[in-house]
């Protein structure tokens, strides 16, 4: 797709201008905003961001939620031939400093005051940070701050310099290329400090473009953009696909009132990671545990059904009479309503990445009549390079490649990838560019996999944690954590999960349970608590994930590559992992090493046979200040299984 961010907006404005581009809910009534709104909207930003003095080329920090000015802002720069970057609106103050000064921001605009505190405070490690503007202007009246200012006094200044210089504007769109850089993403620095990935309008706009023709995408689709924009799989989904499609984008009132908004959107088009699949499922699974007996029958006995012939249904394989009927009868009295619950009554297609996801949890989706699917892709890609066709949905692969992308693997199984969509550098970084870019443009994923038979990618592990047991009875098996740490996760009483096990004699892992699941189930049994740590350490909860873990190994022991991997020791940990104290990214994936390290005597306590040890860990609070969390965590053994061995 040859052609600019800005320039899309203004060929929507001129052909639909009177059409829906964005709505957002503010204070319960869903006000929309239509194309030629938002592109006037866009034009005043930018001639008040010229006036104000930014220039082409120069990089704009942005940080909040969806809102609809956050996004005409992020226009309004490319616009001018800036580059916006998205930070994440839950980060500390801390973790903004690197991304500011790495890319020699002096503008910045951010949603509230929170905001606001965040980067006043962090001001005097970014001596060039000189203009910081917000949207939301509560709080902040009596902040006399220099370069402080609201957009609202900046869409004057702008209104203003449009009406005196109307054609300034459209000449600043013309002096855009596709090739020219449109956007940069900071990665979540996992093992260091994070880099910037550099985007230009054609390699997001192209691949924006092959996904919405893999899924026959029009500008008829609704989408719920609650995510946070700074994750480039939000911005491929409620931004470049908005703009290759001219779809509906639907901003939320707030994070807490998601659930809501989803019901009364009721997207056609739907992403989320596997973490919030699994959170609505968990909520399902409570609410019918607490459901009578007559209604908590028929969910079973019709879940059921669905399990048995709602996948194929989906898959367009033939299913007999009676489960067919039964299954219509279903859908009428259970499935239904579970969809409509759950705000996925009009979803046309839903799709999940991020992590792999649990085949139960994905395949309970499918029956009940929702298209999920799986993709792959990564920030460096753009995002598309696989995607699962309609009725080719499988929890084991992560699809075809789409059109314009080859995929390649190395001879130590990584998975190497050529697509238009790939980045065109990490920001001053050259050595790790060349790390990940070929001379023959082929992207190293850091990913193991392989191609089967059907042409499906299957993703194993990241390259680099997979290894192999050393040692004991499965001397020299192959270990792959992530794998056994999603096969825990399936369960609505494991949160996350940190499996070791590289270059030792056996499998250990560190379980965080699920608060709300585990205190439900806690409470329909009269067992009491007093908060999560009390609530980890109850023996009645060791002996439930004791029975998951269990489960698990059963299933590990008839893969025949896997069935080493099984979890011989685990332990449930005393607070609940988080990105603030850096033992997750900002994306909630694990920072396996960094946990390792932090909780060495629990690693250690694991592998020397102890069955339970002290642990004292410092937290960080969401105002800043910090504290201690310390108990005496048991440590259990589980039952492993042997290996089955394939039918000869």
């Amino acid at each position: 797709m040859q052609t600019t961010f800005p320039r899309l907006l203004l060929k929507h404005a001129a052909e639909r201008p009177g059409a829906a581009a964005m709505r957002e809910k503010e204070y319960g009534i869903w006000q929309a905003h239509s194309w030629a709104a938002m592109a006037q909207l866009v034009e005043h930003i930018a001639c008040g961001m010229h006036q104000a003095g930014l220039q082409r080329g120069e990089h704009m920090v942005i940080i909040g939620a969806n809102r609809p000015r956050l996004y005409a802002t992020m226009l309004a720069a490319q616009a001018l031939g800036a580059v916006p970057i998205p930070l994440y609106q839950d980060a500390v103050g801390a973790e903004c400093v690197f991304p500011i000064n790495n890319a020699d921001v002096r503008f910045a605009l951010v949603e509230d005051q929170e905001q606001v505190d965040k980067l006043l405070e962090i001001r005097g490690q970014c001596p060039q940070l000189s203009q910081v503007i917000y949207d939301d202007p509560r709080g902040l009246r009596n902040y006399a701050e220099p370069g402080l200012q609201s957009l609202d006094a900046l869409l004057e200044t702008g209104r203003a310099f449009a009406a005196a210089q109307p054609g300034f504007f459209q000449g600043e769109v013309d002096k855009a290329h596709p090739d020219d850089v449109a956007a940069m993403f900071f990665t979540s620095g996992t093992t260091g400090n994070p880099k910037g990935v550099v985007h230009t309008h054609n390699t997001m706009l192209d691949r924006a473009k092959a996904g919405a023709d893999f899924d026959k995408l029009t500008s008829a689709e609704e989408v719920l953009a609650y995510l946070p924009p700074a994750w480039i799989g939000q911005n491929i989904f409620s931004y470049a696909q908005w703009l290759a499609c001219g779809y509906v984008v639907n901003c939320p009132e707030s994070a807490s009132t998601v659930t809501i908004d989803l019901k009364e959107v009721g997207p056609t088009y739907y992403f989320a990671p596997p973490r919030i699949f699994e959170g609505l499922l968990t909520t399902v699974m409570i609410r019918m545990e607490d459901a009578g007996r007559i209604k908590r029958g028929m969910f079973n006995y019709f879940m059921g059904v669905a399990k048995r012939a709602g996948p194929a249904l989906m898959d367009g394989k033939p299913v007999g009479a009676l489960d067919r009927a039964l299954y219509a009868l279903g859908t009428l009295m259970v499935y239904g309503p579970l969809r409509n619950t759950l705000g996925f009554s009009r979803v046309r297609v839903a799709y999940t990445a991020g992590e792999a996801i649990g085949p139960d949890l994905f395949t309970f989706y499918r029956s009940i009549g929702i298209n999920l699917k799986q993709l792959y892709g990564s920030t460096e890609t753009a995002v598309f390079v696989c995607l699962q066709p309609d009725n080719q949905a499988r929890a084991d692969t992560v699809g075809v490649p789409i059109a314009g992308v080859e995929i390649r693997v190395a001879e130590n199984g990584e998975i190497l990838v050529k697509s238009p969509g790939l980045l065109k550098e990490y920001y001053k970084n050259p050595t790790a560019t060349a790390e990940v870019l070929s001379a023959g443009g082929w992207y190293h994923t850091s990913d193991a996999g392989f191609l089967d038979a059907a042409g499906h990618l299957k993703i194993i592990d990241r390259v680099k944690d997979v290894g192999r047991i050393k040692g004991g009875a499965n001397d020299g098996a192959m270990f792959a954590p992530k794998y056994v740490e999603n096969k825990l996760k399936f369960f609505p009483h494991i949160k996350e999960a940190v499996a070791y096990g590289d270059g030792r004699e056996k499998c250990c892992v560190m379980i965080n349970i699920d608060f709300d699941a585990v205190g439900n189930w806690a409470e329909r049994r009269n067992l009491p608590y007093a908060g999560y740590t009390d609530l980890a350490q109850k023996p009645e909860v060791y002996q439930l994930i004791k029975e998951c873990v269990e489960k698990v190994n059963a299933d590990l022991s008839v893969d025949a590559l896997l069935a080493g991997s099984q979890v011989s020791r685990f332990l449930v940990l005393h607070k609940e992992l988080d990105a603030d104290d850096g033992e997750l990214t900002r994306t909630n994936k694990v920072r396996r090493g960094f946990i390792a390290e932090k909780y060495l005597p629990l690693v250690d306590a694991l592998y020397d046979g102890k069955t339970e040890q002290f642990i004292e860990t410092v937290v960080k609070f969401e105002d800043g200040r910090s504290g201690s969390v310390s108990a005496t965590l048991k440590i259990g053994d589980t039952q492993t299984f042997a290996p089955v061995k394939a039918a000869a």
